[in-house]
């Protein structure tokens, strides 16, 4: 076993949210296999209880709700007094939401707002102040290739990431001199319970040439289509080992195919506009 420490030889300190299932869960294991020690969050820690008797003290598990920002400064406050530090927030909690932008209820958008968007807000605004305090830490910010993409059906899912991408641009430029990174995590299609977990909105008829497609699509992708959350999990490591890592992750051909085919359009856009554009300055 590799042990991993922080730049004072310390065992590196994980604060994961969603640490019980897909890639939470798989970083929340290997972080423990290689020696450090972790507080997983989740509004169900039960399914790491074997986790926890396995790793004993090094593994803290603390039922809270990201949607709740007491809760969340409270698993903060019981992090630092067990082990006295935080060296990596894994900002992994979240769910997804398919259908149409219109078919999609004030009620679900709403809620998976709260989650993705509010929810890391409520990590970040808990956690920040310690690592600031440091001078140190890595923050990792769960988005997917739908921070810079998206097709018909995820567009609300995708807003939520655009906006996790779009604030962790600021952040990561405010706290670099504090000696804080951050890294924004861009998986593919990953073989976790997301897609199983999805909030469908109801459907209309005239967008089932599109939409329901698209779902169909994604119901038929073979197995091999989809990352191993494992390996997912190893390449956030790698990143988190580097002295210096990126800014953006991207892990899977499937995102980096994604996000090259949305940077190629916007970049066409931008070429065959451009008379436009610089008209604007004459």
């Amino acid at each position: 076993m590799t042990r991993t420490f922080d730049q004072q030889g310390n065992l590196r300190t994980w604060l994961i949210t969603g640490a019980t299932s897909g890639i939470g869960r798989e970083l929340t294991r290997q972080a423990l296999e290689s020696g450090d020690v972790v507080s997983a969050l989740a509004r169900d820690t039960s399914p790491l209880d074997e986790l926890a008797q396995a790793h004993g003290g090094r593994l803290l598990l603390i039922p809270a709700d990201v949607r709740d920002e007491q809760a969340v400064r409270d698993a903060v406050e019981r992090t630092l007094a067990r082990f006295g530090r935080i060296d990596v927030v894994a900002n992994n909690a979240g769910y997804g939401l398919f259908g149409a932008v219109e078919e999609a209820s004030d009620t679900q958008v709403r809620a998976v707002f709260d989650t993705n968007v509010f929810g890391v807000l409520n990590v970040l605004r808990a956690t920040l102040p310690v690592l600031r305090a440091q001078r140190s830490g890595h923050v990792l910010q769960g988005s997917s290739v739908y921070g810079q993409s998206a097709h018909p059906g995820v567009g609300l899912l995708a807003a939520t990431k655009h906006a996790v991408e779009g604030l962790s641009d600021a952040l990561a430029a405010e706290v670099a001199p504090l000696g804080v990174k951050v890294t924004i995590i861009q998986p593919g299609l990953t073989a976790t319970p997301f897609l199983a977990n999805l909030d469908v909105a109801a459907g209309l008829d005239d967008y089932d040439q599109t939409v329901r497609e698209v779902q169909k699509g994604i119901g038929e992708l073979p197995a091999s289509a989809f990352s191993a959350a494992a390996r997912i999990a190893a390449g956030i490591r790698t990143a988190v080992d580097s002295p210096n890592p990126p800014l953006r992750l991207a892990l899977g051909t499937s995102s980096a195919t994604g996000m090259r085919a949305a940077l190629e359009v916007r970049m066409t856009d931008l070429d065959s506009w451009q008379h436009v554009t610089d008209g604007v300055d004459r």
